[in-house]
């Protein structure tokens, strides 16, 4: 399998997906999508391209079982970051264990990885349907993994991200609010006339920071605590006028058991003290997009099975501090966890991932189909 696993990265990686809702002019996943369906077709496969987000086309790969048994969904991201001050990003050059290229790491060997389980699973002749959902734009807004999810079922799911051989059974979700402050122009010189809308943001920056500090009062035991941070601000025109607005954007990294209203009633929470201090205080908060954190029980037949399958290597079960497309199809009721192979430069200049780990993880996910769908 070694030489088809490598071949078949070769190739994802030498068409272009770079991600345009990142990259100005990026190529998107349409190329490569067309790829994927080519040699699922060549495979003997059903491939389904999907059409509901113009320009930004995802494959749903099936084998097809008996009948009878349960339906297991691997899934992998198509699109990639940029690939600035990459000498060759679109060539993939084998150096001992390491096979370097944009997107190998993440995540084009764990999907190429998925798609020869996914041929393996029809050759094996199970009971239970193996799919794998090739998807756009993970990168950003998850546009094709919501389209797969309208469009096909599953009893439990597989993502194959980069996990070092590791099985993630829990990982963060986020909310991103902004913050806005309203003020009143007026020049400089005439104080009197004006409300500096920057400077009332101060006390509620102030006030953030004390929630940043709770939370580690509230811990969980594989992610540790939520976290929350202030990332970008805007406010002001020029020096010799009094700012009319300033508004603050914010990322607030959640835990499971804490959704998009624990977030919002939590800052609404420290917008009230701060409007007790200041009742001329005028602030609106809007919540613009928010993921839901994975959790799944330790125990699920998907964990044991891939345990099973790597024997001796006994893979350690953790969380991560990431999001991923697995909490989107966690949230539709899937029971969902991430494996996936080893390597470094996920969105670096460098990157490159373990050939022998990609390996691995295609047998195992081979072995889960096994057990799971039969």
């Amino acid at each position: 399998m070694r030489d088809e696993l490598v071949d078949l990265i070769g190739r994802l990686v030498a068409i272009d997906s770079v991600n345009p809702a990142l990259v100005a002019g990026g190529a998107g996943e349409g190329a490569v999508a067309g790829s994927i369906a080519a040699w699922a077709e060549a495979a003997q496969l059903e491939a389904t391209v999907t059409d509901g987000v113009p320009g930004r086309p995802s494959v749903i790969v099936r084998a097809r079982g008996r009948g009878g048994g349960r339906t297991l969904l691997l899934c992998g991201h198509t699109d990639t970051v940029g690939v600035e001050g990459m000498e060759a990003p679109f060539t993939a050059v084998i150096d001992g264990d390491r096979l370097y290229g944009r997107g190998t790491y993440d995540m084009k060997a764990g999907l190429a990885a998925a798609l020869l389980a996914c041929r393996e699973a029809a050759r094996a002749g199970l009971r239970g349907d193996v799919l794998v959902a090739a998807v756009a734009d993970e990168e950003h807004a998850s546009l094709g993994i919501q389209e797969v999810l309208r469009l096909v079922q599953a009893d439990g799911a597989i993502v194959t991200e980069p996990t070092e051989l590791e099985i993630v059974v829990a990982h963060k979700g986020f909310v991103w609010v902004e913050l806005e402050v309203a003020g009143r122009a007026a020049h400089g010189s005439r104080p009197h006339l004006g409300v500096d809308a920057i400077l009332k943001m101060g006390p509620i920056l102030v006030a953030l920071t004390e929630l940043e500090a709770s939370l580690a009062e509230r811990s969980h035991p594989r992610l540790g605590h939520g976290s929350l941070h202030a990332s970008t601000v805007d406010g002001g025109s020029e020096l010799s006028s009094y700012p009319a607005r300033c508004v603050l954007q914010l990322e607030r990294r959640t835990l499971p058991g804490e959704t998009v209203t624990t977030v919002e009633a939590e800052i609404e929470g420290v917008l009230e003290r701060c409007r007790a201090s200041d009742p001329d205080l005028a602030v609106e908060q809007r919540t613009l997009l928010d993921r839901d954190p994975l959790e799944v029980d330790s125990e699920h037949e998907l964990v044991s099975a891939l345990r099973a399958s790597l024997g001796p290597i006994q893979a350690r079960i953790r969380g991560a501090s990431y999001w991923a497309d697995s909490g989107l199809i966690a949230a539709a009721g899937i029971p969902t966890v991430l494996f996936g192979p080893g390597g470094e430069g996920a969105h670096a200049r460098e990157e490159w991932v373990s050939i022998g780990d990609t390996v691995l993880v295609a047998n195992a996910l081979v072995d889960a189909a096994r057990q799971y769908c039969a």
